[in-house]
């Protein structure tokens, strides 16, 4: 009970600085639903050593990208959801980018150039634990090299309060594939770990066929669900398609972000895939960030709108 009312005071306290108007809702779907009333009938975390805390997912902020018309503020956006994660209170355990950190060039030292921009315009968070995540628009003309200087491995895994976190690398490849390499890796971090174990994987594409015709699959993603499958506790958290999506592949729930640049339509709602324009009667309508809080390792979701 201690900890559920820690957790309504911070989300209050959220509201009553002016950061909510968001949707709230656990990824109570399949397994972690079973996992929550576990704990909660043994009257203790779910795998015993679960602690509270939450962490704040950005995504699909393509710094270097100007086009007034699909977002006037381009230059401006990305600082704005800065500062309103600056001041969520109490502040997130670490902060999160699941990819496209930065527009797509074929120029080399304009990607780097773009990639240096953006990790100045982040030294801005006062959170310093800050994970990264390569998008497509980062990493697939030159297999991840640049972000590689900038930002280190693309993928890679930690422990954090009793969760294991696994960001995967779905775009390196420009076919999309996490590659047989990647897949050997997974297996082999996997192995360690207790089938109960609470586990968070971070990836840019989504890792079921949401819209192969629109880019929107990773196709050997049923390889990595497979080894994932056996593991009772598992949530997915995503970028790319730059809206809200949820999703079940048996237990395992996907939860898609906001982007921070453009919102997308939904998956094949229309004939092709484009930015959707800028309304100036709701500015930065469909751009917004998440807060993920983990309670008994049991995730709860937060989306926030970037406020003009």
């Amino acid at each position: 009970m201690h900890h559920m009312h820690k957790t309504i005071d911070r989300r209050q306290f959220i509201k009553l600085a002016g950061l909510g108007g968001g949707v709230v809702f656990a990824s109570g779907l399949g397994g972690f639903s079973a996992l929550a009333q576990a704990a909660s009938r043994h009257g203790k975390k779910a795998s015993g050593a679960e602690e509270d805390f939450y962490f704040v997912q950005l995504s699909d902020t393509h710094w270097g990208f100007s086009n007034p018309v699909i977002n006037p503020d381009f230059a401006g956006t990305l600082q704005k959801a800065l500062a309103q994660v600056n001041a969520l209170s109490p502040a997130p355990d670490f902060i999160v980018f699941t990819g496209d950190l930065t527009q797509t060039t074929d120029d080399a030292a304009l990607r780097r150039q773009r990639m240096s921009e953006f990790r100045d315009i982040i030294a801005a968070l006062k959170v310093r634990d800050i994970r990264y995540l390569a998008g497509e628009h980062d990493a697939a003309l030159d297999q991840g090299a640049a972000f590689k200087e900038f930002f280190g491995d693309t993928h890679y895994s930690f422990d954090h309060r009793g969760v294991h976190f696994i960001a995967l690398d779905n775009v390196s490849d420009p076919a999309a594939n996490i590659g047989a390499d990647q897949l050997a890796w997974l297996g082999a971090d996997l192995a360690k770990l207790d089938r109960q174990q609470a586990i968070v994987v971070l990836t840019h594409r989504p890792l079921f066929d949401l819209a192969p015709s629109w880019d929107w699959a990773t196709p050997d993603a049923g390889k990595a669900i497979d080894l994932l499958m056996p593991f009772e506790h598992v949530t997915v958290f995503y970028g790319h398609i730059h809206q809200q999506h949820h999703h079940m592949t048996g237990h395992i729930a996907h939860h898609s972000a906001q982007g921070l640049m453009w919102p997308l339509p939904a998956p094949l709602s229309v004939p092709k895939k484009a930015p959707v324009a800028w309304d100036p009667a709701a500015p930065y309508q469909g751009l917004g960030f998440r807060q993920i809080e983990s309670e008994h390792g049991v995730p709860t979701i937060t989306e926030l709108p970037v406020k003009a």
